[in-house]
């Protein structure tokens, strides 16, 4: 909406809020300040009311929604800090520079709780790599931004997912989380608290680039996404490794009373929402901004999104201090204001006033209630035939690009840096890094776009379910979540009644194994500018866990001649499962979950973990039973002699048992199988052995087919798969 001479993302509603609150036209400057904080990306004024049904609280939870990260107390007075972020907009228009920002962004909201980053994890979703070479090159460049951004930075890279769908091919979806360690009492908050402070502005300086970031993001992709260039900003991860140290130090000697990122909405939303937190005001000298362009206007300069930048708030009086500290790493620095008492954000230039708003004003966006409504979407009976080549049926799916092996991407990453990656990509469900304290945390990433678009409740439920199991699988407790929801755009009710349903779902499930969410972000608006078409429903979720001795970790490769047992009853449901999708088929219902025997089954798993009873498990999803083993068994170079007749299962074809990805599923190897089924009988979980880990194959015994597989071809199909796909095109 135009206002003024300033296009804004303001509806007719808000733009008549605003002026009735203020009692007056506000400038230019003001629209856009307002413009910046209120837009969807930054406000989430969609979105509150629904996110509001999700757990926060656990006797462990410090902080929760509502901070740069959510903060987890492990003990011995550390503390864990969790967040995640997307960059998706900016990474389908400048995918090196987009997915680069995205680790940058994330990066900061840990630092600014006065924590070391120590991990990070990447949630990926691409178009159809086998046909199209624009997602070969957006796939390719995504992952170099995050590899050098993360590389140079120190931060390994320690875990991930990545799904692959035509609904993605001008809307990737690039996610970011990021774990930090600190102590309880060093803990920082985004908050100016005392009039008197000194405001600091460090890091980078602010130019043009990343103007209008957050409005960018918050409405659809334009057809000519040239245009949008320069909403993307600028990442300089040299810059970053020295905030990173600087601030760190700064804060070890307690003169830094606040923190704050500066990602979306620059430097508007960062002043305002420290304020609005502290219940203070702020005055801003806008001639101490150091500026990359001398021409720069006030509005340029309060809304700029440029990278590598930190707002300090300093205890009065040591303010040398930090000059001293900054001046140690050779990081820029500038005084740029001071908190006080007005409960306002005001803008000077030379003492001229420029802008004069109320903080809590700014910060919080008046409330949207959306429109639902529910989509009438024909489900389909449908009858596949059996294949007639079931082995290759197999070794294609393996090679598939979803279910393949993502060493391709992991080995671009350094995931060792400050060696504390105990479960490293690859190896285990989950990835592991050693804790201070003694403990271990686990941590993931997940999504499942098919299932979303099935039934956004369940997949959203499923998609927290699949995370919890891969942190279990590794001997972990799950302690804490992030959710990330993606979708299209808000104002159409089908699109907001799957987001709401996704919530729900997650929310649900949640609750029933209380878990709480102690963060996330919602990003709507992924919708091709060009057919108006919207992503599938797209719930991403990371989940924290932690692991109470370092014998508990648990891998997933085979051992010697140990028992396999599968855990968890196999139903006839192939919707949304890979195999379908591989097919072309969709439009049938996803597997059902039960909470409660899902609960039971991660408890149960868990418990037979920590009583030695487990020497190898492996969380049982996409791709089902079939490709569960076939990782196990490319992951030891170890075969197995299975006779699949023997578990948990409805009466259904050799395929579909196979295939099918119904929840509450894991496979254990063993060398106490006796006493592993009694423990697992204890808490009322179907289990039943298998077979044994022998010789150099995998052989599968089903009701109607005898299926082997060579460990070399097997490996071949999904260890090398995305490296064909991908080489070629980019010699």
């Amino acid at each position: 909406m135009l206002v003024g001479d300033i296009e804004t993302t303001l509806t007719p509603e808000e733009v008549a809020y605003a002026r009735k609150q203020l009692g007056r036209e506000p400038n230019a400057l003001e629209w856009s300040m307002i413009d910046a904080e209120w837009s969807e990306h930054c406000s989430y004024k969609s979105s509150k009311p629904i996110i509001a049904q999700l757990p926060t609280t656990s006797p462990r939870v410090l902080l929760g929604p509502g901070y740069d990260s959510g903060v987890i107390d492990i003990g011995d007075g550390y503390i864990l800090t969790l967040h995640i972020e997307s960059h998706n907009h900016p990474s389908a228009i400048e995918p090196y520079g987009g997915a680069a920002t995205g680790i940058g962004g994330v990066v900061r909201d840990i630092l600014c709780m006065g924590t070391t980053p120590i991990a990070l994890m990447d949630a990926l979703k691409f178009g159809d790599i086998t046909k199209s070479d624009h997602s070969k090159w957006i796939m390719k460049n995504v992952v170099r931004g995050i590899a050098d951004y993360g590389n140079c930075i120190g931060v390994p890279t320690v875990a991930g997912e990545i799904e692959f769908d035509e609904c993605f091919e001008r809307n990737c979806l690039v996610d970011v989380a990021c774990l930090g360690l600190g102590r309880k009492d060093r803990l920082l908050l985004a908050e100016a608290t005392c009039p008197g402070d000194s405001i600091f502005l460090i890091g980078g300086s602010t130019g043009r680039d990343g103007i209008h970031g957050v409005t960018f993001a918050s409405r659809t992709l334009a057809a000519d996404t040239e245009q949008e260039r320069s909403a993307v900003q600028i990442p300089d991860p040299f810059t970053k490794k020295l905030i990173i140290e600087a601030t760190l130090e700064a804060a070890e000697t307690g003169i830094v009373r606040g923190c704050k990122d500066l990602g979306g909405g620059g430097l508007t939303t960062g002043l305002s929402e420290i304020a609005d937190k502290g219940a203070t005001g702020v005055e801003i000298y806008l001639e101490e901004i150091p500026i990359r362009e001398p021409d720069m206007s006030p509005i340029e300069i309060m809304i700029s999104e440029s990278q590598e930048r930190m707002l300090l708030v300093i205890k009065q009086g040591q303010e040398g201090v930090l000059q001293d500290i900054m001046q140690k790493y050779g990081v820029a620095w500038a005084r740029i204001g001071q908190v006080n008492s007005t409960g306002m954000i005001t803008v000077t230039r030379f003492a001229k006033p420029l802008a004069y708003l109320p903080t809590s004003f700014v910060a919080n966006a008046p409330i949207i209630q959306r429109e639902t409504r529910s989509p009438q979407t024909p489900k389909n009976d449908f009858e596949s035939p059996m294949p007639r080549d079931l082995e290759k049926v197999v070794l294609d799916l393996l090679g598939s690009p979803t279910i393949a092996s993502k060493e391709w991407v992991f080995s671009q990453y350094d995931h060792e840096v400050g060696i504390r990656t105990v479960a490293k990509p690859g190896q285990a469900d989950a990835a592991v890094l050693s804790l201070p304290n003694g403990k271990l945390a686990a941590i993931k990433v997940d999504g499942n776009a098919l299932l979303g678009y099935l039934d956004p409740y369940l997949g959203g439920a499923s998609v927290l379910a699949e995370c919890c199991r891969n942190v279990v699988a590794v001997g972990a407790e799950p302690v804490a979540m992030l959710d990330h929801c993606q979708f299209g755009d808000p104002n159409d009710p089908e699109i907001f009644w799957a987001f709401s349903m996704a919530v729900k779902g997650m929310a649900e499930f949640a609750k029933a194994l209380s878990l709480p969410c102690v963060g996330g972000k919602v990003s709507f608006y992924n919708q091709d500018g060009v057919t108006g078409k919207a992503i599938k429903s797209s719930p991403v979720v990371a989940v924290l866990g932690l692991v109470e001795r370092p014998e508990h970790v648990t891998k997933m490769a085979f051992r010697d001649e140990e028992t396999v047992i599968v855990v968890g009853t196999t139903k006839r449901e192939l919707g949304g499962s890979e195999y379908y999708h591989s097919m072309g088929v969709s439009g049938l219902s996803p597997p059902a979950l039960d909470f409660e025997l899902e609960k039971r089954t991660q408890v149960g798993v868990l418990d037979c973990i920590r009583g030695g009873y487990v020497t190898a498990c492996h969380d049982c999803a996409k791709g089902g039973l079939v490709v569960a083993l076939a990782e196990m068994a490319i992951a030891s170079a170890k075969g197995a002699s299975l006779d699949l007749r023997s578990v948990a299962a409805d009466a259904m074809r050799d395929d579909e048992l196979l295939f099918s990805e119904s929840n509450s599923r894991f496979i254990l190897t063993t060398d106490k199988p006796d006493r592993l089924l009694k423990k697992l009988a204890e808490h009322g979980i179907p289990a039943a052995i298998a077979g044994t880990v022998e010789g150099s194959e995998l052989s599968l015994t089903l009701r109607e087919h005898r299926l082997r597989w060579d460990l070399a071809s097997t490996r071949d199909a999904y260890l090398n798969s995305l490296q064909r796909i991908l080489e070629p095109w980019q010699k």
